[in-house]
């Protein structure tokens, strides 16, 4: 497709355009002041300026579907709901990094230009109409995500995280390009649309095309941590500092799921014969549900426990991809999994945040133990972490009951009621090991760990996400149906 730069393009890019220029300023600063330290408020500063300044161009632009750079990127209703969801997640990701003790203070000024170059990437994923751009947004959000880690001020188990998430990392990658490169190969053009138009057809009848179809999935798989490929997050996500595993967890798992909603609305999954992939897929989401889950119960370490249910989240996630992949109502599947990581990104922010509220040095781990007694020594803290996992665990009227129900119920009017039964049974099970902290913060009177003072920024970040966790589920009606009429312009 031949290539011709237009002001569209450059409009469309704007929002990436500022939050490039936000990171570099602090680096260009620094290197006039002889290489040393900027104050980190004001590192800070710049970086929540490109922050706003993205969102603000983000909102003010056209809201209806625009293609720019012969239609790689498109800027559509999910492209704007992403972006500022991935905009949100940085923001306040930044914040608790300002305060804890694992994030290097004499690189603040590095670590911020790679978290919003990060940022980048994943806004790139967000918006791109190909699987070529998709893939060179993934590798700059991966590539900055290994040195952040590494940049850790716990140099054993950061180095060991960064070195174990660049080596899996790079085989997914190489997968996932090699099966954008069958998918060329049988399609002859890596364009999303382009593939739809032909998609439902050859997944049953182009050996080529279907195994460029699954490598891709593959390689997203890997990105969400979905079964069998999730055996890298519980140690990554121990052993990266605590701001950049809620930025992973979060970030990463919405523009991922985000291009999983747009490889489905492509419809391969609607060719008559695509039953067996589907199946397959339906198998992959229990697993994922059933291994996250069964993983979490067994941990004593509250970080850890928190690696394995992101898993089990990613298996909620899946089942709503493909719901939204096979014909039908996709609809009602795409928009569960969208309003569904909106919610998933403010309970992770909230739950992680209180992590970093218990960490005195680089080394601490917060066990289940650690928050014994913790309602009559803080009960503020005690109450965010209580509403924290009780929304992940979904019981009403939190955002995470909403979320799961709003997929459950695209599954089942989809026909996948098996699927949806395991999804339930899984919800319960979570039950257990979310309440397992909550007993020990209330029925416990021996003393747990102290929370670690003159951390405002976080105290007040978790806060937030309390009440974000409780707001958005009480109005989850009027959210859910602006996701919904975003989505529908996708199918």
């Amino acid at each position: 497709m031949e290539f011709s730069f237009q002001i569209i393009d450059f409009l469309v890019a704007t929002p990436m355009i500022a939050l490039f220029v936000a990171s570099i300023l602090p680096l260009f600063f620094k290197v006039l002041k002889g290489n040393k330290e900027l104050n980190p408020v004001f590192v800070l500063g710049c970086a929540f300026i490109g922050i706003i300044s993205s969102g603000g161009l983000t909102i003010t632009l056209n809201a209806s579907t625009t293609y720019a750079f012969s239609k790689a990127l498109v800027f559509d209703g999910i492209s704007i709901w992403t972006n500022i969801t991935i905009l949100f997640v940085t923001g306040f990701s930044l914040l608790y990094s300002r305060e804890n003790v694992s994030i290097s203070k004499n690189l603040f000024s590095e670590y911020v230009f790679l978290v919003l170059n990060s940022a980048i990437g994943m806004m790139i994923i967000a918006s791109a109409n190909d699987l070529i751009v998709t893939f060179i947004g993934i590798e700059l959000m991966s590539l900055c995500l290994y040195v952040i880690i590494a940049l850790g001020a716990n140099e054993k188990h950061a180095k060991q995280s960064a070195f174990k998430y660049f080596v899996l990392g790079s085989f997914a990658s190489a997968i996932l390009l090699y099966g954008i490169a069958l998918i060329f190969g049988s399609v002859g053009s890596t364009y999303l649309d382009e593939v739809g138009s032909i998609a439902a057809g050859l997944i049953s009848t182009n050996r080529l095309f279907l195994i460029g179809f699954a490598m891709v999935i593959i390689g997203y798989g890997f990105k969400v941590g979905a079964a069998p490929f999730h055996a890298w997050v519980p140690d990554v996500y121990e052993g990266a500092p605590t701001p950049v595993t809620t930025f992973m967890a979060t970030g990463v798992k919405i523009v991922t799921f985000t291009a999983f909603i747009r490889l489905a609305a492509t419809q391969a999954l609607s060719g008559e014969r695509a039953l067996e992939f589907v199946n397959v897929l339906e198998w992959v989401a229990v697993l994922t549900m059933l291994i996250g889950n069964i993983g979490a119960l067994r941990q004593e370490s509250f970080k850890r426990m928190l690696a394995y249910s992101s898993v089990a989240h990613a298996g909620y996630a899946f089942v709503g991809v493909i719901a939204s992949g096979v014909g039908g109502n996709v609809i009602l599947g795409a928009s569960g999994v969208i309003y569904y990581i909106f919610g998933y990104a403010i309970m992770t922010l909230g739950t992680f945040g209180v992590v970093t509220l218990f960490e005195k040095d680089e080394n601490t781990t917060l066990t289940m133990d650690g928050l014994k007694g913790l309602a009559s020594r803080n009960p503020w803290a005690a109450f965010c972490i209580t509403v924290l996992l009780l929304s992940l665990a979904g019981i009403p009227p939190t955002v995470g009951f909403f979320g799961k129900f709003f997929i459950f119920s695209a599954a089942i009017k989809q026909g996948f009621f098996w699927v949806s039964v395991w999804g339930v049974l899984n919800s319960v099970i979570s039950v257990y090991y979310y309440l397992k902290p909550v007993v020990r913060m209330y029925m416990n009177d021996e003393e747990g760990a102290p929370l670690v003072g003159n951390r405002q920024l976080s105290q007040l970040s978790v806060t937030v996400m309390t009440i974000l966790v409780i707001v958005v589920g009480l109005a989850s009606d009027p959210f859910y149906q602006y996701v919904k009429t975003s989505v529908s312009k996708l199918f």
